[in-house]
């Protein structure tokens, strides 16, 4: 019996399209310049004038244009110093880890997006509108000039809008909350309910071995093709090793995996090239195959809230607190398949998955470490070990063990309370 199909979820191209943060504001400005260009060409086939719109003169036309575009850029100066700002309280306060998810709010990109393209607009509009003069007939573009008018509504709806989203994200709940929403969302994906199936055996012998390295490249591990690796690996007959986990950062010619074979004739340049193709390094690390990640911006906080400058332990249990969401889910469920098989049931791609060991160990041993000395921090790990013990797999409780182990002793005044 082969092993289930364990097949972490990849970045698409339209969504690393989409993830860069000017995408969003460049694509509604450009909309609204293409808008802005048609409009006119409708209000010219307007045989009259419709009561309903725009009943002003040129002057008057003009004059409503310049003052949209004009309150429209310095609106958007204010965005964008606030945005600033709340970048730089997120950084300091909780970790600049955390300042991808900020950079990602639809909100943000969407409201700096609406006044660029109101700025753009007003101004593109403003050219079409035409005094009266012996040459040419006065003409005044009513739906364009409307279709301004109802842009400015939209962005004081869009800057409330904004106002709104900005104080909810720089509360400490809203992001130790949303970050384990995150976490948690990503071990649903990866760790399995069933029990997966291993491999009867490794196959034949593979005595020619080829390292692959990430060549001129460097970064964090973020995504591993493993549906490529495999399809690599069957159209060679080969077997391969990803011996570098998810997160792990990677130097220049770093070793990421290792190609093994019967002959070393089967180990081509073609292969290792393509071998090398299916990691992606980035810069900073992602969620999408990094079930750590999110717990590692968990503890970043709470350590910062626990350290002597700060002093803030409610925090720090805070976070204890959204740890025990993740962890809860991850320890009802089973480690992801470490070996995967090819359609056939051979072994072909052997790679180091976060384990649920590695989970508690990362969610508990720093804070326990840095909290030793705090009433609450000790209490409310061991109340979550407590009920993690409860829901657990039975091959996760020599784990759980482990981890209670980090934990200080109690402290004589500690009380229920302290709960």
């Amino acid at each position: 019996m082969s092993a289930p199909r364990y097949r972490p979820p990849r970045e698409s191209a339209w969504q690393r399209v989409w993830q860069p943060f000017w995408v969003l504001p460049v694509v509604l400005t450009v909309a609204s310049g293409v808008l802005a260009v048609a409009l006119p060409a409708l209000d010219r086939s307007l045989s009259a004038s419709v009561p309903w719109l725009f009943q002003g003169g040129p002057d008057g036309a003009r004059s409503l244009l310049s003052t949209i575009a004009s309150a429209m850029i310095s609106v958007t100066g204010l965005v964008f110093s606030i945005t600033m700002v709340v970048l730089q309280l997120a950084s300091s306060q909780f970790t600049p880890r955390v300042l991808g998810s900020f950079l990602d709010s639809r909100v943000t990109q969407s409201t700096l997006g609406v006044f660029t393209g109101t700025f753009v607009y007003a101004l593109t509009v403003l050219r079409s509108v035409r005094g009266e003069s012996d040459e040419l007939q006065a003409f005044v573009p009513q739906t364009s000039v409307t279709a301004a008018f109802l842009f400015v509504l939209a962005s004081v709806g869009f800057f409330l809008a904004f106002i709104q989203h900005i104080t909810n994200s720089i509360r400490v709940s809203q992001v130790v909350l949303g970050t384990a929403d995150e976490a948690r969302d990503v071990v649903g994906r990866l760790y399995p309910q069933e029990p997966p199936d291993e491999p009867a055996d490794d196959g034949p012998p593979r005595p020619a071995a080829r390292t692959v390295t990430v060549g001129d490249r460097s970064g964090h591990l973020r995504e591993v093709d493993l549906d490529g690796l495999l399809r690599i690996a069957a159209e060679h007959d080969v077997l391969i090793e990803v011996v570098r986990q998810m997160g792990e950062f990677l130097p220049e010619g770093g070793r990421v995996a290792v190609v093994r074979a019967g002959s070393h004739a089967a180990l081509t340049d073609e292969l290792v090239e393509d071998v090398g193709k299916a990691v992606v390094l980035a810069r900073e690390r992602g969620v999408g195959q990094d079930p750590a990640f999110g717990l590692r911006k968990l503890v970043d906080i709470a350590e910062r809230a626990l350290s002597p400058a700060v002093n803030d332990p409610t925090t720090a249990s805070q976070v204890v607190d959204a740890e025990h969401r993740a962890l809860r889910l991850a320890v009802q469920r089973y480690d992801p398949p470490a070996r995967l098989v090819d359609d056939e049931g051979r072994l072909r791609v052997v790679h180091r998955p976060q384990t649920v060991a590695d989970l508690l160990q990362l969610a508990v041993r720093e804070i326990a470490h840095w909290g030793r000395d705090s009433l609450q921090i000790p209490v409310r790990l061991r109340a979550m070990l407590d009920d993690l013990d409860e829901v657990a797999l039975p091959r996760h409780r020599p784990a759980l063990a482990a981890v209670r182990r980090e934990i200080p002793p109690d402290h004589p005044e500690e009380s229920p309370r302290d709960r």
